[in-house]
């Protein structure tokens, strides 16, 4: 039987560089490149004319001439989404910005979508008004119109639950791509931080990510190093945060690191991560860092609180973060860390996340009708629903009231 054809939509490309979305796309061809043919969209301008390859883990690679990221992943997406209607089964499209072409897939062909949403992008703060505006409807048509939408996170299944009233699927990160490294005499040199105890963050330098609030908490907290890896220069936001803080001695700001063994040194030798994620779902950083053992200290949002199972701990402010690092004992610290690594080991696994993926692409082909969450609802009696309302609704708080 010939293989079902799947076209992976909204990378950078592969081989993954960077990004939660590259390093899905690298295993789930590593892991189901023998059941399916995989054609992975990647962006012409992040990869050099040498590193451009015709094929990679069995799957095939075409480059589209656009920045994958920003505003040019809307025709970037686009684009990809054309193409891939000529000679694919089923679109994995990860994010929305393309979302605006589905209505024309469905009406036009007999194509499969499947979609992950990729957190609430439009309530993220580094977008324009005309930005929140456009990925606000976009969310809506990619939900209305794919087979599937996937979820990273249980909170944010609820909210399409909520708004959209279907069942999205949560399929979250592998993390067990990490290693833990043992440093070397050079590493030592290049990074003296590593003979002391310190805490990392890795993030990109947004303000959703909340970098002015944790090193403002270094800053007062200044017994202890900090070390903080991001892309400063990608915004004002993080070139002045990087001019303010640069000269702090307990903190140590860092570019980018795309090598994966320098980076799994920086965080697998780490005494804590601090994770300040306050949007999207399951940060891929985040799952990282708990398989790498690591005790987490969280922005407390309902999708870090169900990635870590509520056993993390979680800060709200720099009051919060700094009062939290005062009182953590050293046998806290590891019964955090053991937690942490109990969970990723059941959760947080490639093998486990490229299955259900498998499973969702054999729905996916087999079927005709989207899964709804109001049906039974609207069966029930309308005295039952307002005595529930009563009891449990009016006294909850969504993810997004957090």
């Amino acid at each position: 039987m010939k293989n079902k054809r799947i076209a992976i939509i909204g990378t950078v490309g592969l081989p993954a560089k960077y990004g939660g979305f590259e390093t899905l796309a690298d295993h789930l061809v590593s892991n189901l490149s023998d059941k399916y043919d995989f054609t992975v969209y990647c962006s012409k301008k992040k990869y050099r004319k040498e590193e451009r390859l015709l094929s990679y883990k069995g799957a095939k690679l075409h480059y589209i001439p656009l920045e994958a990221n920003g505003i040019q992943s809307i025709p970037y997406d686009s684009l990809s989404i054309l193409h891939a209607l000529w000679r694919n089964d089923v679109l994995l499209i990860l994010g929305v910005a393309g979302a605006w072409l589905l209505p024309f897939v469905r009406l036009f062909t007999n194509k499969k979508i499947i979609i992950s949403i990729d957190g609430i992008e439009w309530k993220r703060d580094k977008w324009s008004l005309l930005a929140k505006l456009y990925l606000w409807w976009s969310e809506k048509i990619a939900v209305k119109y794919s087979h599937i939408d996937i979820s990273d996170n249980e909170s944010i299944q609820d909210y399409t639950a909520i708004r959209y009233k279907t069942l999205s699927r949560v399929i979250e990160y592998g993390a067990d791509h990490t290693m833990k490294v043992s440093p070397k005499s050079d590493d030592f040199e290049k990074y003296p931080f590593l003979k002391t105890k310190y805490a990392v963050k890795v993030c990109r330098i947004e303000p959703e990510n909340n970098v002015h609030l944790v090193l403002e908490a270094f800053k007062i907290k200044s017994e202890m190093t900090l070390v903080l890896v991001g892309n400063w220069n990608n915004s004002d936001y993080g070139q002045k945060l990087k001019q303010k803080y640069k000269d702090a001695v307990n903190i140590n700001l860092l570019d980018p690191i795309y090598e994966q063994r320098e980076i799994d040194l920086i965080r697998g030798n780490a005494s804590l991560y601090i994770h300040g994620h306050s949007a999207g779902g399951t940060n891929p950083s985040l799952v990282e860092a708990m398989y790498l053992k690591l005790p987490v200290l969280a922005f407390k949002v309902s999708y870090n609180i169900t990635t870590t199972e509520g056993k993390a701990v979680y800060f709200s402010s720099v009051e919060d973060l700094v009062g939290e690092l005062n009182i953590l004992s050293e046998r806290e610290l590891l019964n955090i860390a053991h937690q942490m690594s109990i969970i990723a080991e059941r959760r947080y696994t490639w093998k486990t996340i490229s299955r259900l993926y498998e499973l969702l692409i054999k729905e996916a082909v087999s079927s005709k009708e989207k899964t709804c969450v109001s049906s039974e609802l609207q069966s029930l009696e309308t005295s039952f629903l307002q005595d529930y309302q009563l009891l449990h609704l009016q006294n909850s708080n969504f993810f997004y009231e957090n």
